[in-house]
């Protein structure tokens, strides 16, 4: 450590942190066994720390070579304090500790080659991916891919790759050509059945650049759970050491995966992580319940005047609110599991936001709702109409969501999400709220076509979205649950 005690030092090889959890086991960053493909917070509080108990355990060779697919930021983080970042937990209990399973961080629009010969290297048995939803390119009418969208249409047209596609596509010809050996491709992303969704789209690409299908690989369906919330230049000062990747999440984290790998794998047991015949029940009342609270709470929370989680969660009127969507319409929505009590669920969910020592913004969870809602409120609300059950809660948190997109449009904060421009459009271009939600609903790319042909649900969205926009949204919350 450095003899100034003002001057803190870059996190490296060299350095020893006072108060953090060492690495329990010698790196070889020679080895890596994984690619992980969009490297974010989330991935270095979760696959890489299941990675790093696995390797603790005695299971080398599972390096992971981080792949960011846009921007430099976290390679110029990590590369110079040698891969190593601080994991810290917020909660009871919680802990400081040093995770070292990241080997190398490549950045794709730079070394596009270097990636696709890091996912064809022989020793690569595994692929991961947290890319988010948009990084998909899923129509969500068809779930098929969107073939015309900019970055599939450049990398199908031979450039460079830029969708994961487009690298995993190059990646299997070159094992496939040089004996390499199956691949394992694993979704780490909140979408229903993300296995299959990531294989349709996959064989959806091959199919559209024509040619050779490569065969040798699988995408099991997997579901990850833990809250990791934006890193504050307070956190980082913190420390005793410099580290520009610092991690901050809560103590919980779950990891369920489908037994269906192509080849070997690490043994994330060691860590925690499950692996299952099947995941959708696990991923549905995941997407459902806490991802769905977590939509509610933004999209009501930010007009409340609300910053973070566990400030909306502690408002009575909102917390009656997400009780109810979650426990009369979401669950009941479940296939029934015995492993699974969705009211003793839902109530841990709420107990884990309530968590002022890990404060989680919510316009951060309100990023991208085109992308999210399909799965964790359409879906829901299209499967019980088509057994002639109503769904207010979820209708009214879609109004929000869609007040949400008009307040952007309007100039009262930044929209951040891949159909903006498009969204914005639409509520410019409509003069009532009925009219708004149709338009939204025919010509958004948002809503399930099921939904669109259900005209009762689009008449009672409009009716939702007129009460929300004349009432308020602490009024319309409150009128419901007097009503209800």
């Amino acid at each position: 450590m450095s003899a100034d005690p003002g001057v803190r030092p870059r996190l490296s090889d060299a350095t020893t942190p006072e108060g953090v959890a060492p690495l329990r086991y010698v790196r070889d960053r020679a080895r890596s066994g994984i690619v992980h493909l969009g490297l974010g917070a989330f991935h270095r509080a979760h696959q890489a720390v299941y990675t790093d108990d696995a390797m603790a355990a005695g299971d080398a060779g599972w390096g992971i070579v981080g792949v960011s697919l846009r921007s430099p930021a976290v390679r110029d983080a990590l590369v110079p304090q040698d891969c190593l970042y601080i994991v810290e937990e917020r909660g009871a209990p919680g802990e400081r500790r040093l995770v070292g399973s990241i080997n190398d961080a490549l950045v794709a629009p730079e070394a596009p080659e270097r990636v696709i010969a890091a996912l064809a290297d022989p020793a690569v048995h595994v692929a991961t991916l947290t890319i988010t939803e948009k990084g998909y390119h899923r129509d969500p009418r068809t779930n098929g891919l969107l073939v015309d969208a900019p970055d599939v249409a450049h990398d199908l047209g031979g450039g460079d790759p830029r969708t994961v596609f487009g690298f995993l596509a190059a990646a299997l010809d070159r094992r496939a050509a040089r004996g390499a050996g199956p691949l394992t491709i694993l979704s780490c992303d909140n979408l229903p059945d993300n296995g299959r969704l990531l294989g349709g789209l996959l064989d959806d690409y091959l199919a559209a650049r024509g040619g050779a299908r490569p065969g040798g690989w699988t995408s099991p369906s997997s579901m990850v759970d833990r809250i990791v919330p934006a890193i504050t230049a307070d956190d980082l000062a913190r420390l005793p050491v410099e580290d520009r990747a610092l991690t901050v999440c809560e103590p919980f984290r779950q990891w369920v995966i489908e037994d269906r790998f192509a080849g070997p794998r690490p043994r994330w047991e060691a860590g925690g992580a499950q692996i299952v015949d099947d995941v959708r029940p696990f991923e549905l009342a995941k997407l459902r319940l806490l991802n769905g609270a977590h939509s509610a709470l933004a999209y009501w929370g930010l007009p409340l005047g609300h910053a973070y989680v566990h400030e909306a969660v502690r408002d009575p009127d909102l917390l009656a609110f997400v009780r109810r969507q979650l426990l009369a319409e979401a669950a009941p929505s479940l296939p029934p599991s015995a492993a699974l009590d969705p009211a003793a669920y839902v109530e841990a969910i709420l107990r884990r936001f309530d968590n002022p020592a890990l404060p989680h913004r919510l316009a951060q969870i309100a990023m991208d709702g085109s992308q999210k809602l399909p799965q964790r409120w359409l879906a829901t609300l299209v499967e019980r109409a088509a057994t002639g059950l109503a769904s207010p809660a979820h209708l009214r948190s879609v109004a929000a969501w869609l007040a949400f997109v008009g307040d952007a449009s309007g100039g009262g904060r930044p929209a951040d999400d891949p159909l903006a421009s498009r969204l914005e459009t639409i509520w410019d271009g409509q003069a009532t709220p009925a009219e708004i939600a149709t338009a939204m609903v025919r010509s958004s790319g948002v809503f399930p076509a099921a939904f669109g042909a259900d005209e009762a649900l689009v008449r009672a969205l409009g009716e939702a979205l007129a009460e929300r926009l004349s009432k308020g949204p602490r009024a319309m919350l409150r009128d419901f649950l007097d009503r209800s």
